[in-house]
């Protein structure tokens, strides 16, 4: 089957374009790297800095407050937890109780989809048996995301709106109305965003302040003022009413927009005297009993938490968060303070996970683009044939944005694991194409083919393409199968490496579509083309040098001179004797490696950007000159080394077993090799053998390695969780915070 894919593409080179062209367009449409440029519509890989290996878990909410841990946790969590358990899927359910607040979370198997877990835990709430939890309380289910979902956190400042700098003016109370009523509603709108959480700040409430003496002067009860507060704040709808053919609409208006509305409601009658709240009790705002705060650099702040809805980009969803503050910002209140000054209430992030995201797909794209131009480079050196060099060189990319599709496609986001896989991948993608150029370039040397065009190359690129096609499969099938351990891992583990693994997978099947579809079309037509004139070759030449010369001019690099160099090396191949023809290909060979990697060591850099350009080239020419003089000598002396192997069998097997015997030793640590030792001299009465100094040498020497799940990430920031008394009230604990800030 896949012989005849490769004679119907080398048969058909107008579909082989079109589906170049069309992996090219799509690839670059889905790439999770910046385009810079609007030419193409974006639908990229959703972006992330780690895979979300948190639990499949839904989060139901009970506010009951005044009310103790201990009952909350009798009347609410426990009947909750145990009506909830019985939902089809559940794995595991654990609750949290406080004051006022019950917190249940119900851990779902890793196969249970998100939203269907939803719906089940919603139906369970509105079929609860009445009785199950207090009147009047009412459980909620938590936002539509998981443990990685707080992507973005701002506070909201007042700052002057000319020179940006904070000047307050605003106090928590105040803000905490802007967010509430403004910026959270603008935000919750953001397309992705499952929820905006207000943090800090005071919620505004009218409090009546009931005196104890007054109340038993006009003999009126707590019960009495109560209900006067509940019914003066009602607007009374009372049918409509027709005069002169026209109709009126009745209304009772009794809304409370003042303190001085609440102070003259009415709450009994003595003696025909009407008793009103203000004179039994003192009217005021203030504000409502909190939980919690916010602090930011010592003082008090108001804020929220944005947080990105389930199986978003997150990357996407704070491009919008940000698009949505741009277009509030004209709506935020500002005052003149006493000072003349303007104070504008202004969203300030001080939590935007763009920066780590960036930083870590930045890394993997230099990564990407490091290898790339490192694969260019042993890939001319040791083919040593220009054309089948970028043939090779040129589909590596395309095998990159090919993989950026299937990722797409397959739903697998875009994370230091999943790009990883690409990376690890790109050797072996590389292989792929090497065995199918030097076999046709094998055939091509043949006397028989040399100077061969036409349907007669395309016989010959045919044959040599086919005759490897069942070794590049088997080597690709046992590369995947040797994944399948990967593919098995189940919950944290199976998230976390679940990517690498399909992206790793994506990658080489990239490289063996393009092996069939591309490859051997491409060789055909660069082989086939000759310049059999000597003007056709000066036309062309002299293109090259004055290409060369223009683009330099007009991007102001010299890199680009290559092309000149190019030029002006095939323009005088003619007066090399015939012993030495190959040499104007070796000089080719060589300016492009010297651009490849002046262009790895400016993508690199990896002396520092404090050192020129120029040092850098050198450093990183050096190293590539080390390593292929490495690569070259193992070629020339692989005959001779293969040799002594062969008729020195045991000599040679000593260094695999060495090999082995120390990374071992490397690995598990002595004491737990020869661990075995050291328990039976202890058992023949040698107790302290442990500790002697023939024994602690070598175990300080071969500790073995660590373990540790999930690596490290430096994001140049630090993590501080002070703890205080359990009894400390929540002003003593801002206090603390506030101290340490």
């Amino acid at each position: 089957m896949f012989n005849r894919l490769v004679r119907y593409f080398l048969e058909n080179r107008l579909i082989t374009f079109i589906f170049l062209i069309a992996f090219l367009i799509m690839g670059l449409v889905t790439m999770p790297f910046n385009l810079k440029s609007d030419l193409l519509p974006r639908d990229p890989v959703p972006v992330d800095a780690i895979p979300d290996i948190g639990e499949n878990q839904q989060i139901v909410a009970t506010e009951w407050m005044g009310r103790s841990p201990k009952d909350i946790q009798d009347q609410i969590t426990y009947p909750l937890t145990t009506a909830l358990s019985g939902i089809p899927g559940v794995q595991t359910i654990r609750s949290t109780s406080m004051f006022g607040m019950s917190f249940i979370y119900i851990i779902f198997k890793d196969n249970t989809e998100f939203y269907w877990s939803r719906s089940r835990i919603l139906e369970k709430l509105n079929s609860l048996p009445p009785g199950t939890i207090p009147a009047g309380v009412q459980p909620t289910l938590g936002p539509d995301a998981t443990a990685l979902g707080q992507i973005f956190w701002y506070t909201l400042e007042g700052r002057d709106p000319k020179t940006g700098m904070a000047n307050g003016g605003w106090d928590p109370s105040e803000l905490k109305t802007i967010q509430d009523f403004y910026v959270k509603y603008s935000l919750s709108s953001a397309e992705g965003v499952s929820e905006v959480a207000s943090v800090g700040g005071f919620v505004r409430e009218y409090q009546v302040d009931l005196n104890p003496g007054a109340l038993k002067a006009y003999n009126v009860s707590v019960m009495d003022v109560m209900n006067a507060v509940k019914n003066s704040n009602l607007d009374i709808g009372a049918e409509t009413i027709e005069l002169n053919s026209v109709e009126y609409i009745i209304r009772g208006l009794g809304y409370i927009k003042s303190l001085n509305d609440l102070e003259l409601s009415v709450v009994a009658v003595r003696n025909n005297v009407p008793v009103r709240i203000k004179d039994v009790a003192h009217v005021n705002f203030g504000p409502a009993t909190r939980r919690g705060g916010l602090d930011k650099a010592g003082s008090e702040a108001v804020g929220a938490v944005v947080v990105a809805r389930y199986g978003s980009n997150p990357m996407e969803v704070i491009n919008n968060v940000k698009e949505k503050i741009q277009e509030l910002e004209a709506g935020l209140p500002q005052k003149t303070l006493p000072d003349g000054s303007v104070s504008k209430v202004t969203v300030i992030p001080f939590y935007d996970r763009t920066g780590l995201i960036r930083e870590t797909i930045g890394t993997l794209e230099s990564a990407l683009s490091h290898e790339i131009l490192i694969s260019i480079i042993v890939i001319i050196v040791l083919v040593m044939n220009l054309r089948a060099s970028l043939i090779v060189a040129g589909l590596l990319p395309l095998g990159v944005l090919i993989t950026f599709i299937l990722m797409r496609f397959f739903g697998i986001d875009a994370n230091i694991v999943a790009l990883s896989g690409i990376a690890i991948a790109i050797g072996v993608m590389v292989d792929i194409g090497i065995v199918d150029v030097e076999n046709i370039l094998r055939h091509l040397e043949m006397p028989e083919n040399r100077g061969i065009r036409g349907k007669k190359l395309m016989k010959v690129i045919y044959s040599a393409t086919t005759e490897v096609r069942a070794a590049v499969v088997t080597s690709i099938a046992t590369t995947i199968v040797s994944f399948l351990p990967v593919f098995a891992m189940q919950a944290q583990e199976g998230k976390m490496f679940h990517p690498l693994a399909w992206t790793k997978t994506f990658a080489l099947l990239a490289a063996f579509i393009l092996g069939i579809v591309a490859l051997p079309t491409l060789v055909h037509i660069l082989f086939h083309i000759r310049f059999d004139t000597k003007k056709i070759r000066k036309i062309w030449n002299g293109a090259l040098i004055l290409a060369g010369i223009f683009f330099a001019i007009v991007w102001h690099t010299w890199p680009v001179l290559a092309l000149t160099a190019l030029g002006i090396n095939n323009l005088f191949d003619y007066r090399w004797s015939e012993t030495r023809r190959e040499f104007p290909n070796y000089i080719n060979i060589g300016i492009t490696v010297l651009v490849a990697t002046w262009y790895l060591s400016i993508e690199w850099l990896p002396l520092g950007a404090h050192n020129n350009e120029f040092v850098n080239f050198l450093f990183v020419a050096g190293i590539v000159t080390v390593i292929l003089i490495a690569l070259m000598s193992m070629v020339h002396f692989y005959e001779k080394i293969l040799r002594w192997a062969l008729l020195n069998k045991w000599k040679f097997l000593m260094i695999p077993a060495f090999t082995l015997f120390f990374g071992l030793l490397v690995w598990q640590g002595f004491d737990r090799i020869f661990g075995i030792i050291a328990s039976g001299a202890e058992k023949a009465g040698w107790k302290n053998f442990r500790n002697t100094a023939f024994w602690k040498a070598p175990v300080k020497t071969f500790p073995g390695t660590g373990k540790e799940f999930m690596p490290t990430l430096d994001e140049g920031s630090f993590l501080l969780m002070p703890s205080s008394m359990p009894h400390s009230g929540i002003e003593k604990n801002l206090e603390y915070i506030e101290t340490l800030d």
